[in-house]
């Protein structure tokens, strides 16, 4: 009688155990595909903000075609980037490479959109300028707060595919599951701005 009591209190704590292992890596499958859908959500915001920007900046800055050419040409990159979007991008380091060289250049020809801006002063102060400026401003900020819980949401998710319990469970259960891929900072964004007021001979 005893040995039968055992043996049912290890087979009832064993599938409470698995059932707790398999809904934790599933939680954190999950956790991870939908920080990657605000991810993307947000770098989609962008996009849908800059042909209003670029029109603003065109009507008091013909003659820097070349940079309005550069934006529109950039924010066309990374849109194709992300309807080319592979199934797999999660899983796959080099699409999400690509991914985030598209999203880079994106942002740099923002950049120089922005010093365009200033240098004239009437686009500076018109009212539908400083609203999209804002409202980029704003958006650049969700941006890195999604990528940062994406950042989480896989660094959870991929300690538990390599310790333990989870290793077990990924033995068992999860054979397919691979190690979810993160966002590198580009070395450029690393370097140290290089900040001159005009005083250097």
């Amino acid at each position: 009688m005893r040995k039968l009591a055992l043996t049912l209190f290890v087979i009832v704590a064993s599938a409470n155990l698995a059932g707790c292992g398999y809904n934790k890596l599933q939680n954190q499958d999950e956790a991870v595909k939908a920080a990657w859908s605000e991810v993307v959500n947000q770098y989609q915001r962008r996009a849908d903000l800059i042909p209003n920007l670029v029109a603003t900046v065109k009507g008091y800055a013909a003659q820097e075609e070349r940079v309005l050419v550069g934006v529109t040409e950039a924010r066309a990159r990374a849109n194709q980037a992300q309807v080319n979007l592979p199934a797999d991008v999660l899983t796959n380091p080099e699409a999400m490479k690509r991914f985030q060289e598209a999203q880079n250049t994106l942002g740099g020809a923002l950049r120089q959109l922005m010093v365009v801006a200033e240098r004239y002063p009437d686009i500076k102060s018109g009212q539908n300028f400083l609203a999209l400026q804002s409202q980029l401003e704003g958006t650049e900020n969700r941006i890195a707060i999604a990528r940062r819980d994406y950042i989480e949401a896989v660094r959870v998710y991929n300690t538990e595919l390599v310790t333990f319990p989870g290793r077990i469970w990924r033995s068992l259960m999860y054979s397919s599951s691979q190690p979810m891929a993160t966002f590198e900072i580009a070395p450029t964004e690393m370097q140290t701005p290089k900040v001159d007021f005009g005083t250097k001979k």
